[in-house]
């Protein structure tokens, strides 16, 4: 169901939005921190279908979303309307992927990802005369990569000062017509420049919320992004454009919600996957211990574990959460037995979180179709979709809009 008209953003949005309003139990949780949810008395049938997951069940269906959306098709019918309804189509087209030779300090995938972004561009439209901007650029790799596949200048913002001196020598060293700037892009008094074509590649939260909202408010020819980490805020979630905050009453958003948009991770190596996959079962473990030492049956949250605590075990573990959380251990602990505990926990979370992430493309999708929105109700014409596939990065939506000609 992949809708591309102005109107069909506003239709298609309404979809979603009605569509995930049924599920919000469903959604508006959090695995990790609440194992025993309102839901699971309410849907027996869906709590039960989940318990008698296997592991390698788990596994498969990680990787395979579609086929796990058809089996809760039994005890949630409709259930793949909602997700059909977050399709897009694909606006990719041939990479302009800067040359491994030249592609210095910039990682693989990276180097990729810019070249497909550059690629679902198609042009950067030099006959306009527009300058180009990469907004947030870091070393300035999309402006390279852009400059290169485009043969025109461009233009980086970048608030820190090694980056952009990293990135300037390596466009002098390789003659590439790029010069990065050092700019914090969320400064009040910020200009936007004349007749500026803004890109940006996997910007974050604030950074291309202000984007959209500087660009389209100084007439931006062009708006060209890939919106990442939506829960980068200063403040509390707001849509953007006046219809969906009209028109929204069903689906709130607070910062668990919005992690739950980014939190597919296709790219991670093994080992990273393992290292998280230990972790949590080490601090559920350490939670259960927890809850036993202070009798009170309440998730008590702990700080990001350092991945180097994998290199050692369990106790070791429970050793460095407990001073996070300034608590005393006893001498005798059956560590074994909390270890074993913890196991237990994460193969039930593990179920809760697969069935939570069924509504994470749906939830992005509703979160970049308010954007899309905003900046139609700023005169601009757009055009959503995917720059490339979800194997390369799940962050992969895109937001090419255009300022409408006058009259229009």
């Amino acid at each position: 169901m992949c809708v591309t008209s102005q109107s069909g953003h506003l239709t298609q949005w309404r979809q979603l939005d009605r569509g995930l309003a049924q599920y919000t139990d469903l959604w508006q949780w959090v695995p990790f921190a609440d194992r025993q949810p309102a839901w699971r008395q309410q849907r027996p049938e869906l709590a039960g279908l989940l318990d008698t997951l296997s592991p390698a069940e788990c596994d498969h269906f990680e990787q395979h979303p579609v086929a796990f959306v058809a089996c809760l098709e039994a005890v949630l019918p409709g259930l793949s309307a909602v997700t059909a309804a977050a399709d897009l189509p694909d606006r990719g087209g041939a990479p302009r992927t800067l040359p491994e030779a030249l592609a210095v300090d910039m990682p693989g995938r990276k180097r990729l990802q810019a070249g497909a972004f550059a690629g679902a561009l198609a042009s950067l439209d030099p006959a306009a005369g527009a300058a180009v901007l990469d907004w947030c650029c870091g070393k300035g790799h999309l402006a390279r990569t852009l400059a290169r596949a485009f043969r025109q200048p461009v233009t980086g913002f970048e608030w820190d000062a090694a980056l952009v001196a990293d990135g300037n020598r390596l466009a002098r060293r390789y003659r590439d017509p790029v010069t990065l700037v050092v700019q914090d892009v969320l400064a009040p008094d910020l200009h936007w420049p004349d007749h500026t074509h803004g890109v940006a590649l996997h910007a974050c939260g604030d950074l291309h919320r202000t984007l959209l909202c500087r660009a389209s408010s100084a007439r931006a020819p062009r708006i060209s992004l890939s919106p990442c980490c939506y829960a980068l805020t200063a403040g509390d979630y707001a849509p953007l454009s006046a219809r969906v905050g009209a028109q929204s009453r069903r689906c709130v958003f607070g910062r668990n919600e919005l992690r739950l948009a980014v939190q597919e991770t296709v790219t991670a190596p093994a080992r990273a996957s393992w290292r998280r996959a230990q972790l949590n079962r080490w601090r559920l473990g350490f939670d259960a211990l927890q809850r036993h030492m202070r009798g009170v049956d309440a998730y008590l949250p702990v700080p990001p574990a350092p991945a180097a605590l994998t290199r050692g075990d369990f106790k070791g573990f429970c050793a460095w959460a407990a001073q996070q959380k300034q608590l005393c251990l006893p001498p005798a602990v059956e560590y074994d037995r909390w270890e074993q505990q913890g196991e237990r926990c994460w193969q039930q979370v593990r179920r809760g979180e697969l069935l939570r992430h069924v509504f994470r493309r749906p939830v992005e999708v509703w979160l970049v179709l308010d954007y899309a929105l905003f900046l139609e109700e700023q005169g601009y014409e757009v055009a959503l979709g995917t720059f490339c596939p979800r194997e390369l990065t799940p962050r992969n939506l895109f937001i090419d809009a255009r300022l409408a000609p006058a009259g229009t």
